[in-house]
């Protein structure tokens, strides 16, 4: 077989089938022979393991046209190991960790990467860096080498070890952008986004073939099963002072970290440089051909940042069972330089759509062990339910 047996037949994001493939013929592999695991793979990504040290840096940086290595010469403050019970990296104090696996692409494939989903919940910001790149989380076409994650977390002091997954990464085959009349085509067949229960317009989709979110401050999208009364809770806000939160259990207790934030009058002040767990009025549905990303919000529109993790897999937003269509997406917010306003129904956040190189054999949900499919959750996988109750319904 050649090592390029995992290419697709048409341009594409390569779903699960074809990362397998890809990891068996070395694209994606351990340099010291451990394999992927097969926990790590994902639809249409693959999770990236720690690896067994990490870096204090005295300031983020790229490496422009040299190896990693040779920068972090300049800007490391020392090694510190993860291995045991792991250590601790400290509030807004950024890192620089060696990740496991390491890519060797044939030309026509790159990569992306993105935090995962609890990742962002945590308020952690993560980078995927390579060597000679002058991008973040952009990996170029054909690449070969090592890949580095930086870890900067914003709200929590974190104990995190080696063989953790904080991040995750997409190879794309040719071209993959998607063309606007494709998506409205597709949300016309099959809607991609409801309100109310009901398809949005077409209408609403951008331009570019985007579809628009917006903050529900009102529990719109909350489920009718919940017994912890979801329409007064809206969202959650990390607590400025807080213990140390070990990503190594999952047990940990939320109110430590979070406060409940109540519904009061459809509105909500967003104070300077904290970080809010909030919904979408909207929920989502992606069908198995197409892959999506959550893209940076507009600046012009309001001094926030309303993502941290991006994915969104083949599959989010179907379920078997009868309920809403689709599902709320969890949107994770911070201001910066002023306090903010923000009123339910505001359009905050924006996703983005690119082909699938061909659907996946298993769609995100329990196949997979997704953490979010059906469950009643917002916040990450590593607290256990708040207070002892279920959290506001949502399926995202």
């Amino acid at each position: 077989m050649s090592d390029h047996d995992f290419l697709p037949d048409r341009p594409g994001v390569l779903p699960i089938q074809r990362l397998r493939l890809a990891a068996a013929h070395g694209a994606i592999h351990d340099p010291d022979g451990g394999g992927v695991p097969d926990a790590s793979f994902q639809p249409a990504s693959v999770d990236l393991r720690l690896g067994r040290v990490a870096h204090r840096l005295r300031c983020s940086f790229l490496p422009g046209d040299e190896p990693v290595e040779a920068k972090l010469q300049e800007y490391s403050l020392g090694e510190i190991s993860l291995g045991g019970r792991g250590a601790v990296l400290e509030i807004d104090r950024p890192y620089l960790i060696p990740l496991v696996e390491e890519l060797r692409l044939p030309p026509g494939v790159r990569a992306r990467a993105n935090p995962k989903s609890s990742t962002g919940r945590l308020d952690i910001f993560t980078r995927v860096i390579s060597d000679r790149s002058h991008r973040f989380d952009e990996v170029a076409d054909g690449y070969s080498g090592k890949l580095y994650l930086e870890v900067f977390s914003r709200s929590f002091t974190v104990r995190v070890k080696a063989g953790l997954t904080l991040n995750q990464i997409r190879l794309a085959a040719g071209g993959t952008a998607l063309e606007p009349d494709l998506a409205r085509r597709t949300h016309e067949g099959a809607p991609l986004l409801y309100r109310d229960g009901a398809a949005v317009s077409g209408a609403e989709l951008d331009r570019d073939g985007g579809v628009f979110l917006s903050v529900d401050l009102e529990a719109t999208t909350a489920g009718e099963d919940d017994e912890s009364d979801p329409a007064t809770v809206v969202g959650y806000k990390a607590r400025r002072e807080s213990g140390l939160l070990d990503l190594s259990h999952f047990e940990n207790n939320p109110d430590e970290f979070w406060e409940p934030i109540w519904r009061e009058r459809g509105r909500l002040v967003l104070g300077r440089e904290q970080f809010y767990l909030l919904r979408s009025k909207e929920r989502v549905r992606i069908p198995s051909d197409l892959a999506a990303e959550m893209v940076a919000y507009d600046p012009t529109s309001g001094e926030l940042r309303t993502h941290y993790a991006g994915f969104f897999d083949p599959g989010f937003g179907q379920f078997e069972h009868e309920g809403p269509p689709g599902a709320a997406a969890v949107l994770e917010v911070r201001a910066h330089d002023v306090p903010f306003m923000i009123e339910d129904g505001q359009k905050v956040s924006k996703f983005s759509f690119e082909p699938m190189a061909e659907p996946p054999e298993v769609l995100y949900g329990a196949q997979v062990g997704s953490h979010y499919h059906g469950q009643p959750r917002m916040l990450s996988k590593y607290f256990r339910p708040f207070r002892g109750r279920q959290m506001p319904f949502l399926f995202g």
